[in-house]
């Protein structure tokens, strides 16, 4: 079936729909990542997104049931330049295809993704809708310049009851804000005890559950759109060890007083390298944000800057000068990518233990 990607800018792109067939709106970002599709449409950080993938071979290796980061997907649709219809790896269960049909996705192929890129990183992230072949592309431009996407992606995505991933370990609290499922994988392999919360949880609510520790977990859109989280982490600074990843990181930094904003086109894949100022080491990181804490808004603040991106040197890492609470902008869980950085997870365990020595 004839799709085309239209965008806001006026740019057009003819292309073949894969997946359902069905009309999407979103924003139009890109991921650099070769491998780890299967992780991304299924990461809650995606919601609302439309994303094109760089690597030009998608779909090669198919579907499989242990590689997913939640069990409904939150992504509005993917790009590609090549969809592989006829997957080759001994864990294939479903193409890529039969997936979208199945979740009632919509993707399109085909197109020139190098030159999409191009356009995103030129232009910054913009508002893009995958149409039929027939749609008036005029029309539909104009239509997403006033489109207004909702704001309350985290509510969408957190689960709305608390469950329990039991152990014998430390107990964590994990509010979701749109967590991958690695999250609760590397703290099930370090025996946490895990309660997952949902996003709009106060602080007394979780200290009635008397945890060792707190995780703030990854999640979707602007970490202003939040702000009822701000309240809740100011009430457990220095009464429980602070753990933040991605979007639980920004919440972290305006919870302290700093500031976040949007980046041009945002770092999305699996291969960023991360210097860690205090180790002198690089790790090379999963990410996927649109959003970062600002630099310069940390003077004045308690918090201090622990890891910077060697691509643009901003921000990707902070601590508490005074309270157990540290966090990061990447993904030490990946999935996809490069694990190089899940050794953050075992000193979460190792500041939940010196806070219960104390």
């Amino acid at each position: 079936m004839k799709k085309k990607l239209i965008l806001e800018s006026g740019e057009v792109f003819h292309g073949e729909g894969f997946g359902a067939d069905l009309e999407t709106a979103g924003e139009v970002v890109f991921n650099t990542g070769m491998t780890g599709y299967q992780e991304l449409i299924s990461d809650p950080s995606y919601c609302g997104q439309i994303v094109c993938m760089t690597y030009p071979l998608i779909g090669n290796y198919g579907i499989n049931r242990d590689d997913y980061e939640s069990i409904e997907p939150a992504i509005k649709g993917l790009i590609v330049k090549e969809l592989c219809d006829l997957p080759s790896n001994f864990r294939t269960q479903i193409t890529l295809d039969e997936l979208f049909k199945k979740k009632k996705l919509s993707g399109i192929s085909g197109i020139d993704t190098r030159r999409l890129t191009r356009v995103l990183r030129n232009y910054g992230v913009v508002k893009g809708k995958i149409v039929n072949a027939d749609a008036d592309e005029n029309t539909v431009a104009s239509e997403l310049k006033s489109t207004v996407f909702p704001i309350n992606q985290v509510e969408e995505v957190s689960t709305k009851t608390p469950y329990a991933n039991p152990n014998r370990g430390f107990k964590v609290v994990l509010v979701d804000f749109g967590a991958k499922l690695g999250i609760i994988r590397e703290l099930s392999q370090r025996n946490c005890d895990i309660i997952v919360v949902s996003q709009d949880t106060t602080a007394e609510e979780i200290l009635l559950m008397n945890p060792d520790g707190i995780m703030l977990s990854n999640g979707p859109g602007d970490p202003e759109d939040v702000p009822h989280a701000l309240d809740m982490i100011r009430g457990l600074l220095g009464k429980v060890p602070i753990f933040g990843i991605c979007l639980g990181h920004q919440l972290i930094g305006l919870a302290c007083g700093a500031k976040t904003f949007k980046l041009k086109f945002g770092h999305r894949g699996g291969n960023h390298p991360v210097l860690d100022l205090e180790k002198n080491t690089v790790a090379i990181t999963s990410q996927n944000h649109g959003y970062a804490v600002d630099q310069e808004s940390l003077k004045g603040t308690d918090l201090i800057e622990t890891h910077i991106a060697l691509n643009d040197r901003t921000n990707e890492g902070l601590k508490h000068k005074i309270h157990p609470c540290f966090s990061v902008q990447y993904h030490p869980e990946a999935s996809p990518g490069p694990e190089d950085a899940n050794y953050l997870f075992d000193e979460f365990i190792d500041l939940m233990e010196n806070f219960k020595n104390k």
